[in-house]
């Protein structure tokens, strides 16, 4: 049974910094791309942060958006099958529901989380 179960949201002031954690199972984990969305509300799931598996390079790649680039880093524990989102400098805008996601390094993300909640307050 696959499970990713996010933790780390809650509320933060403009500015502040939070630590989003992603644990894994179930899936092959090194072989499968780790990536955050995050979605708003009365808006549609957007691709924050995306790491290719241990399978494309010892030096994974990683992928932003531009609205987070500078401010957020996506990075992978493969021993202990876990993905984390460190967010500084954290927005308003920043504000939404974060879903961890794994899937294929070229194709779907096939497996989500629950998700966890970020306010950011101005």
């Amino acid at each position: 049974q696959v499970q990713l179960v996010e933790s780390g949201g809650g509320l933060v002031q403009a500015g502040g910094s939070l630590t989003l954690t992603c644990a894994a199972s179930g899936i092959n984990f090194h072989g499968s791309a780790m990536a955050w969305y995050r979605q708003a509300p009365g808006k549609e799931r957007e691709l924050v942060a995306r790491i290719s598996s241990a399978y494309i390079s010892s030096n994974p790649m990683t992928t932003y958006a531009d609205s987070v680039k500078g401010r957020f880093t996506i990075s992978r524990d493969n021993a202990k099958d876990t993905v984390s989102l460190q967010m500084n400098s954290l927005k308003p805008e920043d504000t939404g529901t974060y879903y961890c996601s794994a899937g294929s390094d070229f194709g779907a993300m096939n497996y989500w989380g629950e998700g966890t909640l970020v306010t950011v307050s101005s």
